[in-house]
């Protein structure tokens, strides 16, 4: 087995000079309770070393030999399958296990399944353990969380809250204890995690490299001694690793008596409050992580240090409204919320504080400080020489008119020629809920909720032969392929005859991820604020509608005389929206390079993941004038996309009362579908129907009818 790198050899992990990672993780294996880790950061940061080599320094497990459940035998309410008689089983000890849960895995590999060769060889039905028995009283390690499959999301969720798992399937009814630490890891430009999953997680910590030149020499030097003597160099830090591991034990021993105080409590109570978390499941995590932190650094009663440090390892996650949002605490907030003194240790809560001060707390009437301005604080301008108004506020100027050059011919459009004008950037607004977009057919993609797809969770449509290992077992379609072959016996019963040919798998229907490609018009014919914002509107809520299904998404921008990648397709939507508000708009359209770009990059995502179908979205007025014979090119570029089967939507920004429709057309030529970019809201197409069936009803004369 190859030697593990040393917990204690990574920068920022040492026992005295722990990082906010390092520390998370030793304080989730302190009180498991808190309900594990994740560990967010860009690539080559050591998030997955870090994690390898936690169990390394946890102080062994005591088991039954022979248990695959790993149930505590001081525990007299455990039960394990494999230990009938537990009198009978042997006790010994050994060391924490970190299982990993790979992100492609199977429902049945996590969860546990039927034994199948003991099922058709020997008639019998076996439960074989999965993923989730292993990690039980261990590590369960999810590298790249964020694509995890929703049906395995779900699975995590359940045995996370119930710390049981729970199998109803192939005939099995069985239940086991399923306690481990969650450490999940994640690069945020990969994609966000869902956030039910994301709530369940304990702690978080945002991890980067560091800055600093010597800490960074100090890693590289580290790396190449372990790479040119792995096991000399670990042997240079066994005497560190035994040290964090006999103090994580202690830490585990002091915990039931460090004492929590009503005060205390009071504190994280006013803290989550003033964060504005949702639910109590923060107030929970932040008394548990303080409890554990207080006893890791040997102290019996909670302080203030403890509290804060609780806070910032479980509040920063729980503040996200949605994928947009930085995550992050104010740490400002987090010290005015806590105040100077430390709680007090007895059990009287503080007096809760009131509006009106009390009159000894009140300055006097006549001092100087009701009527001096703070000397610190930056005053107003004051000086009085210019005879002109004030400059406008920030409000006035969001209200002023634009300064647009005349419009050019209709032909033309309204963009300004290249290099001529000022670009301008317009805010989106308050996003909303949109129509759901499809790609046409069913598809093979991966497992999300957007397009028809063949996948392993859905209503069941047929069977296939089981080639590939992966679905749960159709019996009947498997007895059904059996029945060619089978011989006539002459006296009394017999077991059916299985070949490997005759295992039939389950074929579903259900939904994939899709590659949602973007090609935006950020032309002068778009530069209007209203117009624009109403486009961005659209599209931040399309990017919000692809995080909660799962997709990925790409962006490609149109202007002046070219067009850009914006963003390579990617699955973090945040990434996604930073782009888009920084999108500025001026300058000609076009068209043609914009449409042509979208196409070279759909066929090199084809190549990349041939399983994964992209909806291409094309937001733009149509008026293509930019290069000679602009239309021209436009369309061709038009029939160049439709040539490849891709299924497209045009999202017409068209505005005013005289339109030229070129958008639509532009659409015909594509084949996709034509929506007004007012229309992309779900509530204004509800709204629409209704209104046609709120519609009075005329008399058959007035009708028109015989």
């Amino acid at each position: 087995m190859p030697q593990q790198y040393p917990f204690s050899a990574i920068v920022g992990c040492e026992a005295d000079h722990l990082d906010p990672m390092g520390l998370a993780l030793i304080l989730s294996t302190i009180s498991p309770e808190i309900g594990g880790v994740l560990i967010r950061g860009e690539k080559g940061t050591a998030k997955s070393t870090a994690v390898r080599a936690l169990a390394a320094v946890l102080p062994p497990v005591d088991v039954y030999e022979g248990d695959r459940f790993s149930i505590d035998p001081d525990d007299p309410s455990a039960v394990s399958l494999d230990l009938p008689d537990r009198d009978a089983a042997t006790r010994t000890s050994r060391p924490v296990r970190l299982v990993e849960l790979p992100v492609g895995a199977t429902e049945d590999r996590v969860l546990g399944s039927l034994q199948l060769e003991s099922a058709l060889s020997k008639g019998e039905v076996t439960f074989e353990p999965g993923l989730l028995a292993r990690a039980h009283r261990g590590i369960l390690y999810v590298d790249e969380v964020n694509l995890l499959h929703d049906h395995l999301v779900d699975l995590l969720l359940d045995a996370a809250a119930m710390g049981r798992a729970t199998i109803e399937r192939d005939g099995i009814s069985v239940e086991h204890a399923a306690r481990f630490v969650l450490i999940g890891t994640m690069n945020p430009e990969e994609g966000e995690l869902r956030p039910q999953l994301l709530d369940r997680f304990g702690l978080t910590v945002e991890v980067v490299a560091p800055r600093e030149p010597g800490r960074r020499v100090e890693v590289v030097r580290r790396r190449l001694a372990f790479d040119a003597d792995p096991f000399t160099f670990a042997a240079s830090f066994a005497a560190d690793e035994a040290a964090l591991r006999a103090r994580i034990g202690q830490a585990r021993a002091r915990l039931a008596g460090v004492k929590l105080s009503d005060n205390a409590l009071a504190a994280i109570a006013r803290v989550c409050a003033g964060f504005e978390v949702d639910g109590l499941r923060a107030d929970i995590v932040t008394a548990r992580a303080a409890v554990a932190h207080a006893a890791w650094a040997g102290r019996d009663t909670v302080t203030r240090a403890d509290i804060r440090q609780a806070a910032l390892l479980a509040l920063p996650h729980r503040r996200r409204r949605n994928p947009f949002d930085a995550p992050g605490l104010d740490e400002d907030l987090l010290d005015r919320l806590l105040g100077d003194e430390e709680p007090d240790p007895d059990d009287t809560p503080p007096e809760p504080p009131t509006d009106d001060p009390a009159p000894e707390d009140r300055p006097p009437e006549d001092s100087d400080s009701a009527d001096q301005p703070d000397t610190d604080a930056p005053q107003p301008d004051t000086d009085t020489s210019q005879p002109d108004a004030p400059p406008p506020g920030p409000q006035d100027q969001a209200e002023a008119p634009l300064d647009v050059p005349p419009p050019l011919p209709p032909e033309l459009g309204n963009d300004q020629p290249s290099g001529e004008g000022t670009d301008k950037i317009a805010a989106a607004a308050a996003p909303y809920r949109p129509r759901l977009f499809a790609v046409r057919g069913v598809g093979a993609g991966s497992a999300g909720r957007r397009s028809r797809a063949l996948s392993t969770q859905g209503r069941r449509i047929g069977a296939e032969p089981a080639t590939s290992g992966a679905g749960s077992l159709h019996l009947v379609e498997t007895l059904m392929a059996a029945a060619r072959h089978q011989t006539p016996h002459a006296g009394g019963r017999r077991r059916v005859q299985l070949r490997a040919e005759d295992l039939r798998v389950a074929t579903r229907e259900g939904r994939e991820a899709n590659l949602i490609l973007f090609c935006v018009d950020a032309s002068g014919s778009m530069a209007a604020r209203k117009r624009m914002t109403a486009v961005k509107t659209a599209i931040l809520s399309l990017l919000l509608d692809a995080y909660r299904r799962r997709d990925r998404v790409g962006l490609v921008t149109f202007r002046r005389t070219g067009a850009d990648v914006a963003l390579p397709p990617t699955g973090s939507i945040d990434i996604a929206a930073a782009r888009l508000e920084e999108l500025p708009a001026g300058g000609r359209t076009p068209l043609a390079e914009g449409l042509e770009l979208a196409a070279k990059v759909i066929l090199r995502e084809r190549v990349r993941d041939p399983r994964t179908r992209p909806l291409l979205v094309v937001v733009t007025d149509g008026r293509a004038n930019a290069g000679a014979d602009a239309v021209a090119r436009a369309e061709r570029a038009a029939s160049g996309i439709a040539r490849l089967g891709v299924s497209t939507v045009v999202i017409d920004s068209e505005a005013g009362p005289l339109r030229l429709g070129l958008a639509r057309r532009l659409a015909s030529v594509l084949g996709a579908e034509h929506v007004a970019v007012d229309a992309v809201s779900a509530q204004a197409l509800t709204g629409a129907v209704d209104a046609w069936r709120e519609r009075p009803t005329l008399p058959a004369a007035e009708n028109g009818a015989a």
